[in-house]
């Protein structure tokens, strides 16, 4: 029997190590993707162990890399790199031997990412990871740990990060994140650490992370966060909240009863100690100095049993300190420096045999302690304060006085001028109605985008034209200047007298727009800066808006000379014909430009003419979005021949044109230039091709089906069926197409060349 219950115990523990082994075997598209991220991080040294191992990934592992695998999948990726950390004049480019190279793409990282479908636990510390986060980090639905420490993340946090329901620790610290911190979460978040610390951040605090109730640790130190805490109690198992270093003014919030360590330190707190933290018996660290804190001092702070660290330096904390206060066993750093106590200084405090460091330098204590000022200095009266405010508050009335009579002298003399421009800005409701956007929101346009901060440093800025300058740049536009007309107005070909080449629009103008109006739209229109956008120049108004019927604007925009998309995509043409991944490339660019077209400022531009043969290469065959934005400045009517009701609805059409528009662009790049012709007619018999394996390759370009991986394809495929969707509310979002077409890109390059169709 004894025989017998040893081999089956002997049989089980093969069969439990052969299961383990099995289930950690990884899919070889799982293996691809370790690979492709391993060289989007730029091959660094911490990843050699996988050099010759790449069959064997799960098992290897050392002190800062390791992979866990389950059922085949990925589950866990950590990565602890040694990038220094020394780069905070980081101004979002890359660093030499700090970030990764300025080809690195955080977008196209993330978006091989969340190909790893089971990943949990990501950690990727120190790597040199650069950009802006993008929002398809949300993608990782599967992700319950997130650290990105200690790399190069700059804007905003991303919103849809509240959108992980099992996310439990967000780790973001030592970046670069700038702005506001949104109100992104609510009481479905399960988070239970949240560290933001060390970065830019601005702003109120986000009291929408008080509805976690899950919170342990909250970290944001070293910020610039401002403005009022509110109470904390209702976050019952915090046991940690760290916001030194910040600017926050607000009197001390209360706390829960569960904190084990609070670091409020080298804020502007003001007002009393709160008696409630006289009951924080479970705190270990308590740093509350340098802020503008009075009032007596609990002394039950002292006496906590767990509490090791006290700092209540470099405050106005004032009153006597009770001569029997009991310390905590546990106490070893007491700083009561730099305050206004006075009166005996309790012995306890000094208790040679508890090894315990005191600082109580600055106060006007008695005995034999060194450097103490004398008692007048803490118990100065109120009434040399109250004579000091006296003489600050009348100085600033003074200051008030003679502002406001510079004020008046200034409206009385523009008065006129300023009732006249008010009444221009909001003349027209029908200007309003007929382009989606109201004089106010013009008025106060806004950048919400980092690409639109960056701008396009090549290029002059924007200015206005005289007219003359014009008819010299084009010899008084010659007939072998003219380039073409469209719907917008007639194309000619110039040079500035700097030399620059120029395309020149003219754009007959029948609307009576205000001066002041038109004036605020070729603004917005000059704001749009963008590495796949034309760019706008300068502009010159011939006539007098409002009265002449045949006043004209020219648009002066940089000349982009290596023809248009539709050139290269037919196998028709004489000249280079893209091939798939060409194509992918200039899709992904032109999406990013749509993607700043409708994000990157408030109102965003949604009516942009996307065609195949408005997207132009320049000399280095770099796409850009050509005929963007002209919508606010002429006047069209929909396909109805009948104006939009309201600008609410005139927005989500046009918002919807463009996906319907985008996905044309995206069916020629499959089929073709001929499918463009065809239109409505016949583009739902070919989307139906695509959908059977027979039938495609009959319509697919034969470039595309010599050049292309089938998964690529299908991804690709798969989103033009959505955007040419005839239900509107079912087509995709801009930043949806980006990414799919971001995926597809990375698939394709996985691939090698080594699967084609």
């Amino acid at each position: 029997m004894e025989f017998h219950g040893l081999v089956l115990l002997f049989c089980y523990a093969w069969y439990l190590f052969y299961m383990g082994i099995c289930s950690a075997q990884l899919q070889s598209s799982q293996t691809q993707v370790l690979l492709q991220l391993q060289k989007h991080l730029e091959y660094p040294t911490q990843l050699e162990i996988w050099k010759d191992h790449k069959s064997e990934l799960c098992f290897m592992s050392s002190t800062q890399v390791k992979i866990t695998c389950k059922d085949n999948f990925v589950t866990e990726l950590s990565i602890v790199g040694d990038k220094p950390k020394n780069g905070r004049d980081f101004d979002g480019f890359a660093i030499p031997n700090q970030t990764l190279s300025q080809s690195f793409s955080m977008d196209s990282f993330v978006a091989t990412l969340a190909r790893l479908t089971s990943l949990k636990v990501l950690h990727l510390v120190s790597l040199g990871i650069w950009g802006p986060f993008p929002n398809t980090i949300h993608r990782l639905f599967s992700l319950e740990y997130l650290n990105l420490n200690s790399n190069f993340l700059y804007g905003s946090i991303p919103p849809k990060i509240s959108t992980m329901v099992n996310l439990k620790s967000l780790m973001l610290g030592d970046n670069f994140f700038n702005g506001t911190i949104p109100n992104l979460f609510n009481s479905s978040n399960i988070l239970s650490v949240l560290s933001l610390k060390n970065n830019k951040l601005k702003g109120p605090f986000p009291f929408s992370i008080l509805s976690i109730t899950t919170l342990t640790i909250i970290d944001m130190s070293r910020n610039q966060i401002s403005g009022n805490l509110q109470d904390f109690t209702g976050l019952s198992i915090l046991e940690q909240l760290d916001l030194r270093e910040n600017e926050l003014d607000s009197d001390l919030p209360d706390m829960p009863k569960e904190l084990k360590m609070l670091f409020l330190n080298r804020n502007s707190f003001s007002g009393q100690i709160p008696q409630h933290y006289g009951q924080l018996n479970k705190l270990e660290q308590l740093d509350i100095s340098f802020n503008a804190l009075t009032g007596t001092t609990p002394s039950q702070l002292f006496s906590f049993p767990n509490i090791s660290y006290l700092n209540l330096g470099s405050n106005m904390l004032s009153g006597t300190l009770q001569n029997d206060i009991k310390c905590g066993h546990n106490l070893r750093f007491v700083d009561i420096s730099n305050n206004r106590f006075v009166g005996d200084f309790p012995s306890s405090l000094i208790n040679v045999s508890e090894n315990r460091v005191v600082k109580s330098d600055g106060n006007c204590l008695s005995g034999s302690l060194k450097h103490q000022h004398a008692v007048s200095y803490c118990t100065k009266t109120k009434s040399h304060q109250v004579g000091f405010f006296v003489g600050v508050i009348v100085g600033i009335l003074v200051i008030i006085v003679l502002l406001g009579l510079c004020i008046v002298v200034t409206c009385k003399r523009y008065y006129s001028k300023g009732i006249s421009e008010q009444h221009l800005l909001h003349k027209s409701v029908q200007d309003s109605f007929s382009t989606g956007f109201s004089s106010e929101l013009i008025a106060n346009a806004r950048y919400v985008s980092e690409a639109s901060k960056l701008g396009r440093e090549d290029l002059p800025p924007c200015r206005s034209y005289s007219f003359e300058e014009l008819k010299e740049a084009t010899n008084n536009f010659d007939n072998s200047t003219f380039l073409g007309e469209n719907i917008y107005g007639k194309l000619y070909r110039g040079k500035l007298e700097s030399g620059i080449a120029v395309v020149i629009r003219c754009i007959p103008l029948s609307k009576k727009y205000s001066i002041r109006n038109f004036k605020l739209r070729l603004d917005l229109l000059a704001k749009l800066r963008h590495a796949h956008l034309v760019s706008l120049l300068g502009h010159c108004i011939d006539g007098i808006l409002g009265e002449r019927i045949d006043s004209k604007v020219f648009l002066i925009y940089e000349c982009v000379s290596n023809g248009s998309f539709q050139t290269y995509l037919s196998g028709d043409s004489c000249g280079k014909i893209f091939n798939w991944p060409e194509r992918l490339s200039v899709l992904i660019s032109v999406a990013k430009a749509v993607h700043f077209l409708h994000t990157g400022m408030i109102p965003g531009f949604f009516k942009n003419r996307l065609k195949t043969n408005n997207i132009l290469l320049n000399e280095n065959w770099m796409p850009k979005l050509s005929d963007y934005g002209l919508s606010i400045i002429s006047e069209e009517t929909d396909a109805s021949g009948v104006k939009e009701e309201s600008p609410n609805s005139w927005q989500m059409k046009k918002l919807e044109d463009d996906i319907y528009s985008f996905g044309f662009i995206l069916l020629e790049a499959l089929v073709g230039p001929s499918m463009s012709a065809k239109k409505e007619a016949t583009v739902l018999n070919a989307m139906a091709s695509f959908n059977s394996q027979d039938d495609w390759k009959q319509i697919v370009e034969p470039v595309v089906q010599a050049t292309c991986c089938k998964e690529s394809l299908s991804i690709v495929v798969s989103i033009t069926n959505k955007c040419i969707s005839t239900e509107s509310w079912s087509r995709p979002s801009i930043e949806d197409v980006l990414w799919n077409l971001q995926y597809a890109s990375q698939v394709q390059r996985t691939a090698d060349g080594d699967h084609r169709i």
